[in-house]
């Protein structure tokens, strides 16, 4: 008589809770999370010259000295100008075709500082257009959702080198790009020359991977991976001549062999820049470079977005216009756009921004202290031609903030060792 009724009255008893968990698991699908989303990494894609002739020989420099030597016991003596043997490496590698530029360094900055807190003076104030309508190149909003706090300040300085670098910036970039992913990587050939392309996928992780950031005097610590070019790895893309060319297979430029010891008769011709945009204007004359030329009008522009007068006078120096013009004369131009290429097929090694290199050096002749000290190269858009010379090796302490913030010329050239895959 009574046969079914205790499955019914299961059925009443477990209705409520059923419904529950059925409107919970509704819940779960249709109600947002109110946590916000993490912003996505960037992808970055660099093209590298592969550079080969393994073993090559090196050779005597003496700093800013229009002469090259087979070696030092050849150069003369001198105790405030010591010469160097630069130039030999005894492995390939590759190297940027180009150099780092400012839409690749916001998509770095927003990668690695999504809040925009900067705990690691990754930006300055100085770099941006309002702080510097001529030269500022990145501008910072506070008020941007995570991962949108940095933004290129107009789209004309998107494809001009990155010019505010110390080599702690450079080598925490290039840690970004070492723990980041590897997504492809492609080989290919144009001029004679072989290329690598790599896609990145960047890490957030700057403090370690190739550098490690807690040492004062930080060196490679991997034998593979992205890295900042060395002394000689950068020399010898720039000037070595595989094919016997120039004085001893070296170039006197990164843009043609030269002579040694005419002074400037055979130097590349001044790039010429559009004024409101930056972009080579030129290019038909051949070799090119964007430097300063002497008793010439300095390649230079300025965003159209200003006016004439606040790009002659608004700087954060706090300059009057007369000495403004004189300390900062030339512009950086839009990389590649000089079109001279050097010895294995890399552009702008000569002029635009000079470029950090982790080679550590001693500090200058009669210089006291702890700070480190590191080599750059390749000359800038508002220096004379020598500065382009194979013997112009500059140095410049790794961390010094107040230069990083007012020259705005100092860049970055990734370069890459060992053999790189996709996944690894």
């Amino acid at each position: 008589m009574h046969k079914y009724s205790a499955p019914g009255a299961l059925r009443t008893r477990t209705a409520p809770a059923l419904i529950a968990l059925a409107i919970a698991a509704l819940a779960a699908l249709t109600v947002p999370s109110l946590a916000p989303a993490a912003p996505k990494a960037a992808v970055l894609t660099f093209t590298t010259a592969e550079v080969g002739a393994a073993g090559n020989p090196s050779v005597g420099i003496v700093p800013f000295d229009d002469a090259v030597y087979r070696s030092c016991a050849e150069a003369p003596e001198s105790p405030e100008k010591p010469c160097q043997q630069v130039g030999a490496v005894k492995y390939g590698f590759g190297i940027g075709k180009l150099e780092v530029t400012v839409g690749q360094y916001v998509a770095f900055l927003n990668t690695v500082d999504p809040k925009g807190a900067d705990r690691r003076k990754l930006w300055s104030s100085d770099e941006s257009s309002t702080a510097w309508p001529r030269f500022g190149q990145i501008d910072f909003s506070a008020d941007a959702r995570s991962g949108r706090h940095y933004e290129v300040a107009t789209p004309a300085w998107a494809n001009k080198p990155y010019g505010f670098a110390n080599f702690l910036r450079s080598a925490r970039f290039a840690n970004s790009l070492y723990n980041g992913d590897l997504l492809a990587k492609k080989k290919s050939s144009a001029n004679g020359f072989d290329y690598v392309t790599y896609k990145v996928r960047l890490s957030r992780q700057t403090e370690r991977g190739m550098y490690d950031m807690s040492e004062r005097a930080m060196t490679r610590s991997k034998r593979a991976g992205f890295v900042i070019p060395s002394q000689d790895e950068w020399i010898k893309s720039a000037y070595y001549d595989r094919s016997g060319g120039g004085t001893f297979s070296y170039w006197k430029y990164p843009t043609n062999a030269g002579v040694f010891g005419d002074n400037t008769a055979t130097a590349p011709v001044q790039a010429t820049l559009d004024p409101s945009n930056g972009n080579v204007t030129n290019a038909a004359s051949q070799p090119l470079a964007i430097f300063h030329a002497m008793n010439t009008t300095p390649p230079s522009w300025c965003p159209a977005s200003f006016s004439a007068e606040a790009c002659a006078t608004v700087n954060p120096l706090k300059l009057d216009a007369e000495n403004y013009a004189k300390a900062f004369a030339g512009s950086l131009g839009t990389v590649g756009q000089a079109g001279t290429l050097g010895p294995w097929g890399t552009l702008d090694q000569g002029g635009n921004a000079v470029e950090w290199t982790d080679t550590i050096t001693p500090p200058p002749f009669g210089v006291k202290g702890k700070r480190v000290w590191r080599r750059l190269h390749g000359g800038i858009a508002n220096a004379p031609v020598y500065q382009l010379w194979l013997s112009a090796i500059g140095l410049n302490p790794q961390d010094n903030a107040f230069f990083t913030a007012t020259y705005p010329w100092l860049g970055i050239r990734i370069g890459v060792v060992g053999d790189l895959r996709p996944g690894k």
